[in-house]
This record gives structure tokens, C-alpha cells and sequence, in this order.
């Protein structure tokens, strides 16, 4: 019993001491106030939070989500980071979707915590929010710093916490590891744009196209060599750099109409997320104009121009040599102008761009565009095989086989039918027999008229054949009359 009277007055006297030195502190605090300038006060108090941020083992950076009257990239980087890797279990979380076509994005809310760790060291996050209307707000009207309304009111920052001895894995190897990982998550969240010219100007639209490598009824071999390129050139800047080339790719799809070369290029700026240029070459008047709409162009990009061959009244080459000679009174579009772009002295006006021409005639374009360097790769869209054939059917109808496959494969490889044509068929029903027996009969169909364009063309030989015998014949025979009355 005597005990526990023991303990209450213990208790009692350190609660009383606690009082009696927090109402102390209280009184002090009001004095100070009271009493001491305020330039002195926040000198006092600058010092103490010195010598405490010395003693305390941890480190803080603040990355606040403006820096004057721009955008802090650091922040932006930092919030698009930590929504891939928040825990949708705190308490209190911001949920927003700024697209109807993107999934909803999680992020911190105000004075909630999170931790991450990059390379085995953890680092701590806290989302502040901090009032700014008193800033710069001098002439009362509430509306910020002068008065132009557009001051931010709300000032938000992130504080990231680590220990002391980490300061320089944080700021030299985790916060660049955050910019290019955001960099990344944009890029692969981002809607692709597909621009169009008109006079001088670009004007884009939404680029919705679905095609994709794994979509694309091409032969795998190539298909494959295309994607290893791909990758190779873009992670190629210092290379490029050292060996004194501007940072570019040309490449050349050529192959008769239906066979794919569209939905080729759209599954190359769907595999690298790059917007694309679509030039119409017969709306541009002068190589000036071709100019300033080449420059004009974004980094990242793909460039396409289609039917290279007739879109435009090409000036000839000089004959003897690989340059092009264009007519000095005149400005207007050729070969020269476009070539002084793919590799010229422009052609370093922009960086990791990619250049698409497309031919239905390969055969119709000038060597000059051809040669490596402007054109470094050519990829030739042929017409329907095997391979492109399932991989058309499994888009279409799901599947992967069928008992019509072995005859329809070997119809195939008869008759020369492009993939438009065979997506075409797989089109017309949604009853998987009842489309492939049609795909049968129609190219059985094809199959035949090749035949009897076939026969049509030996029989035409063969009356020729029989005309130039014939007159041979009668050459003969005119020879020998003539022959004869000589003799008589």
C-alpha cells in the first residue's frame, strides 16, 4: 500500500514539473514575441534549427513543385515515380483520370508518407502543402503577386528523407534514376500524334492506329531483323555522335498495294512511342517550304512519305554522277531538296529520327535515293505466305489451326494473293468454318484465273509463234520466186 502511495506522488510531481516547464516555455515564447525584433527571432530560430539539422543523423531534400514562375521538371518526375510505386492501402489517396482512355493514376495526398529504396538504401517521401497567400501579397486584393492573379495560393512540395551517410547516392544516383524512369512512364503512357502538312504548318490529330509487331502478318525472319534495328539505332546516340552522323535511320518498304507497308509503319511508332509526320509531297511548292517543314519536325519522330515514285515531277540527275543538278531559276520541290534533308547538310537539324519512303516500283526510283546511307534498310512487303496467314487468322477468329489450314497454305503458295485481301475474307463472317471455307473457295478462284490467264498468254505466244512462222514462210518463198525469174 505504501508502495503505491509512493508511486501516485512520483507521478504526480512529473506531472506537475512537466506543467510547470511547458507553461514556462509558453511564457518565454510570449516574451520573445513580445519583446524581440522579428529579424532577431528568425535569426534565433535559423540557429537552433542549425544545430539540430548538425546533430540529427538525417538528411532532407525539398522539391517544391514550382521554381519561380516555371514548373519544377524535378517534382513532375517525382509524382509520376512514386504513383508506380505507391501503396494503395494508405490512408488517404488522390485518385484523378485526365484521359478517358488511361487508367486512373494514384498519388500522395497532403502529409501522408511512403518509403522506397533504390540499390539497398531507403528513402522516405512526405507530400507538404503549405498556404502562400501572405507571399507577395502586399496590395491586398488577394489576388498574389502583382496582383495578376496568377500566383499560386497553394504551394506543394515533396521532402525526401534519408540518412546523412547516402547524400551522395540520393543526389547523383537516385534522383537521375527517377528522372529517366518518369521519362520512360510518360513516353509509354503517352497518346501518339500523327501530323499532316498543310503550306508551311503541321497540324496533328490523335494517333489511334492498333497495329503492332505481334499483329503484323509478316514474315517473322524480317519482321524480327526490323525490330532488332529499331532498338539498336535508338540506344545508339553516342555512336552516332563519335562517328559523325546525324542521329537517323532510312528505310525503304516497297512491295505491290495491300501488302501491309501502313500497318508496318504504324507498328514501328506504336514499338518506339514516336509521333509520325505524314509529308504529302504534292502539297509542298518550293524545297524552301520543304525546309521549313522538315525543321519544324520534333526529335523522335518518324517521317513518312508514300509513292516516293509519283508523288512529285523529280528533276534528273546529272548524268555521270550521284548528285542531282536542279534548274538554278527555279525553287520548286525535287529530288535534290529532299535528299539535302535525308542526308545533308540539314539532315543534322533534328536528332533519332526515322525516315519511311514507300514504292509500289522499286524499280521506278533513282539510284540516288536508294544508295546506304539515305536509304540503309529496304524491306520488301510481299504478298501473303504461310506464316502471315495465321498470323492473320488468330487476329481475326482466335485461333490457331483448323482442318482447312494445309489446303489453304498450300493454295498460298500457288497464287499471289496479298494480306489485305485474305483479311478481307476473314472479315466477312463471324463463324470461323464458315469464313475459312470461303477463303478456300476464293482462292481457288484466284487459282484458276491465273490459270486461264496463263493459257490465255501460252495460246497468245503460240498464234504469234504461228504469224512469225508463217511469215517466215512466205519470206521464204518470196526469196525463191525471186530467186527463179533471176535464174530465167
Amino acid at each position: 500500500m505504501a508502495t503505491n502511495d509512493k508511486a501516485v506522488e512520483s507521478y504526480k510531481k512529473v506531472v506537475t514539473t512537466a506543467a510547470s516547464l511547458a507553461a514556462s516555455a509558453m511564457l518565454v515564447r510570449a516574451v520573445v514575441n513580445e519583446l524581440v525584433p522579428y529579424e532577431v527571432r528568425d535569426f534565433l530560430f535559423s540557429g537552433l534549427g542549425y544545430l539540430r539539422s548538425r546533430m540529427s543523423s538525417q538528411h532532407t531534400v525539398v522539391i517544391e513543385e514550382t521554381e519561380g514562375w516555371a514548373s519544377n521538371q524535378l517534382y513532375d518526375a517525382v509524382r509520376t515515380y512514386l504513383a508506380t510505386r505507391i501503396n494503395t492501402d494508405m490512408r488517404r489517396l488522390r485518385v484523378s483520370r485526365v484521359d478517358e482512355g488511361k487508367s486512373m493514376m494514384f498519388s500522395m495526398e497532403e502529409g501522408e508518407e511512403m518509403a522506397d529504396a533504390h540499390e539497398g538504401t531507403e528513402f522516405k517521401w512526405r507530400l507538404l502543402c503549405r498556404d502562400n497567400t501572405s507571399a507577395g501579397n502586399s496590395n491586398g486584393n488577394g489576388r498574389g503577386r502583382g496582383g495578376n492573379g496568377n500566383h499560386r495560393l497553394e504551394v506543394r512540395s515533396f521532402e525526401m528523407t534519408f540518412h546523412k551517410k547516402h547524400k551522395e547516392k540520393a543526389l547523383k544516383s537516385y534522383l537521375p534514376h527517377i528522372l529517366a524512369t518518369a521519362k520512360k512512364i510518360k513516353e509509354q503512357d503517352r497518346t501518339l500524334k500523327i501530323y499532316m502538312n498543310e503550306g508551311e504548318s503541321w497540324f496533328a490529330i490523335d494517333l489511334h492506329h492498333p497495329s503492332t509487331f505481334t499483329t503484323l502478318a509478316m514474315d517473322h525472319k524480317m519482321k524480327q531483323s526490323v525490330m532488332d534495328d529499331l532498338e539498336r539505332f535508338v540506344k545508339r546516340k553516342e555512336y552516332y555522335k563519335r562517328i559523325g552522323k546525324a542521329w537517323k535511320r532510312g528505310y525503304l518498304l516497297y512491295g505491290p498495294p495491300g501488302t501491309g507497308k501502313s500497318s508496318l509503319i504504324a507498328a514501328m511508332a506504336n514499338y518506339l512511342k514516336f509521333d509520325v509526320y505524314d509529308l504529302e509531297l504534292t502539297e509542298v511548292s518550293w524545297n524552301s517550304m520543304l525546309r521549313r517543314l522538315l525543321i519544324g519536325m520534333s526529335n523522335r519522330s518518324i517521317l513518312v512519305i508514300e509513292d516516293i515514285d509519283c508523288t512529285v515531277d523529280m528533276q534528273q540527275r546529272e548524268e555521270g554522277q550521284d548528285g542531282i543538278k536542279s534548274n538554278p531559276s527555279e525553287d520548286k520541290v525535287t529530288l535534290s531538296g529532299l535528299l539535302n534533308f535525308v542526308d545533308g547538310l540539314w539532315s543534322t537539324s533534328g536528332e533519332e529520327r526515322i525516315i519511311v519512303f514507300t514504292t509500289n516500283y522499286k524499280e521506278r526510283l533513282d539510284p540516288a535515293l536508294l544508295r546506304p546511307g539515305r536509304m540503309d534498310m529496304h524491306i520488301h512487303m510481299g504478298y501473303c505466305c504461310p506464316e502471315s496467314f495465321r498470323i492473320l487468322a488468330s487476329n481475326y477468329h482466335s485461333i490457331s489451326n483448323h482442318v482447312t489450314y494445309a489446303e489453304i497454305e498450300e493454295l498460298i503458295k500457288e497464287v499471289m494473293v496479298t494480306p489485305a485481301e485474305v483479311a478481307e475474307e476473314l472479315m466477312r463472317n463471324d463463324d470461323t468454318d464458315i469464313v475459312l471455307e470461303g477463303l478456300v473457295q476464293f482462292l481457288k478462284g484466284k487459282k484458276g484465273d491465273a490459270n486461264d490467264s496463263k493459257r490465255e498468254n501460252v495460246e497468245h505466244l503460240a498464234k504469234e509463234d504461228e504469224k512469225e512462222m508463217t511469215m517466215m514462210e512466205k519470206d521464204v518463198s518470196d526469196n525463191q520466186n525471186l530467186n527463179d525469174a533471176g535464174t530465167q
